[in-house]
C-alpha cells in the first residue's frame, strides 16, 4: 500500500505544473531597463492578466482621468518590507517598491470587461538612486509590451458608456513628459497612492475590504490606523457625496500634482491639492498671475456662481494647446469630470 501511494504521489508531482518564477528583483533594479515588460515576471501570463505574487492590485478613490482609459493598478513590494503610514502625501514605499498602471479600452464602455484592449504598461521603480519612470506599449497580439522612451501616439476608437462611437488620438508619453507630472522640486515620485486615496473598498478574490486594512492585515502597510480615524478623499462621480467633496477630489486627482506649492506650476499661485483650504488660494475670486491665451479674456480663476466666467473651467473644456488643462494625458475634453466641476462652480455664492 506505501509503494502504491508513493508510485500515485511520484505521478502527481510529474504532472503537476511548477510554481511560476518570482517578481525578477535584479531586473526591476538593474539601470538597464528591460527591453520587454515580461522580463521583469510582474505577471504569470504573457498577456499580463495575472499578478505574480507580491504583486497587489489597487484602485483610487478618485483617479487621473486619461481619455477615459480604463486602468489597473498594482503595487510590488519585495519580500520582507512595508510602505509606511503617512497621513498627507504619498506612502513611504520603500526601495524596489514599483507601482504598475496599465491603460486599457474595451471595444463598447457599456460591457467594460469584454474584448479589452491594452494600450501601456507603466512602471515607477524606486531605486536607490530615485524613481525611475518607464512606459511599455502592447503589441496588437496583446502578448507583449515593448519598452518606448520617446513616447508614441496610439488611435484608439471605442464605444462610450452612452454607445456613442469615440476616436482618441492616445499619448505615451516620454521621459520629459513623466518628469512634468511626477516632480515634486527636483524629485520623480509618485502620486496616486495616499491614504487619503486609497481609503476604499476594494473588490479583491476573498471579498470586498478597505485597502488600507487589507494592506495592514497583509503585512503591506506599517503604522496605518484604523480607516475611520484616516483621512478620505471623496468619489468624485459618487453623487451620494457632497458636491463639493467630490468637485475638489477631481481638482486634485487631475490639476493638483502640478498645482500646488511644490508642483509645476506653483508660480501660478493657484494650488488645488486637497491639502489647500483658503478660498483665493483654490481659485475662488482669484484673478490669474498672468493672463494669457489661456485665460480666453476672463478674470478670475474660479468666478462663483458663473461657470462661463472661470478660466480654470475654460481651460479644462478646451483641446487647443495652451489653453487646455491639464495639458498633458488627455486629447479629449472629460464630460463628466467638467459637467461636475461646472456645477461646483455654480453652487459658489459670490462674498
Amino acid at each position: 500500500m506505501r509503494r502504491l501511494f508513493a508510485a500515485v504521489l511520484a505521478l502527481a508531482l510529474v504532472g503537476a505544473a511548477p510554481p511560476p518564477a518570482p517578481v525578477a528583483r535584479d531586473v526591476l533594479m538593474s539601470d538597464t531597463p528591460a527591453a520587454e515588460l515580461s522580463a521583469y515576471r510582474l505577471f504569470t501570463d504573457p498577456g499580463a492578466r495575472r499578478p505574480n505574487a507580491g504583486v497587489t492590485p489597487y484602485a483610487l478613490n478618485t483617479p487621473l482621468f486619461s481619455d477615459y482609459a480604463l486602468k489597473q493598478r498594482y503595487l510590488y513590494l519585495p519580500p520582507g518590507v512595508k510602505a509606511g503610514y503617512r497621513p498627507s502625501g504619498v506612502l513611504d514605499l520603500p526601495v524596489g517598491a514599483t507601482l504598475v498602471k496599465t491603460f486599457a479600452y474595451p471595444a463598447d464602455f457599456r460591457r467594460p470587461d469584454e474584448k479589452v484592449r491594452f494600450v501601456e504598461t507603466r512602471l515607477l521603480i524606486h531605486r536607490k538612486s530615485g524613481w525611475v519612470a518607464l512606459a511599455y506599449v502592447w503589441n496588437e497580439e496583446q502578448t507583449e509590451a515593448v519598452l518606448k522612451r520617446a513616447g508614441k501616439r496610439l488611435g484608439v476608437d471605442f464605444l462610450d458608456a452612452g454607445g456613442r462611437p469615440r476616436h482618441v488620438d492616445y499619448a505615451v508619453p516620454n521621459a520629459n513628459q513623466c518628469k512634468e507630472c511626477h516632480s515634486v522640486g527636483e524629485d520623480l515620485t509618485p502620486i496616486g497612492p495616499k491614504a487619503r486615496n486609497l481609503n476604499g473598498d476594494y473588490a479583491y478574490p476573498e471579498g470586498r475590504e478597505n485597502q488600507l486594512a487589507h494592506w495592514t492585515r497583509t503585512g503591506l502597510l506599517a503604522g496605518a490606523p484604523a480607516p475611520a480615524a484616516a483621512p478620505r478623499t471623496a468619489v468624485w462621480n459618487d453623487a451620494r457625496e457632497p458636491l463639493e467633496a467630490r468637485a475638489r477630489a477631481y481638482l486634485d486627482g487631475n490639476c493638483g500634482h502640478c498645482h500646488n506649492a511644490h508642483g509645476a506650476a506653483s508660480n501660478s499661485g493657484l494650488f488645488l491639492d486637497l491639502e489647500e483650504t483658503r478660498a483665493p488660494v483654490i481659485g475662488v475670486g482669484k484673478r490669474p498671475v498672468a493672463a494669457g491665451k489661456g485665460s480666453g479674456g476672463l478674470l478670475f480663476d474660479i468666478a462663483p456662481g458663473d461657470p462661463d466666467g472661470s478660466i480654470l473651467v475654460h481651460r479644462m473644456g478646451s483641446t487647443e494647446p495652451g489653453v487646455m488643462m491639464p495639458e498633458l494625458g488627455r486629447s479629449t475634453v472629460h464630460d463628466e469630470g467638467l459637467a461636475l466641476v461646472r456645477a461646483y462652480v455654480a453652487s459658489l455664492k459670490a462674498k
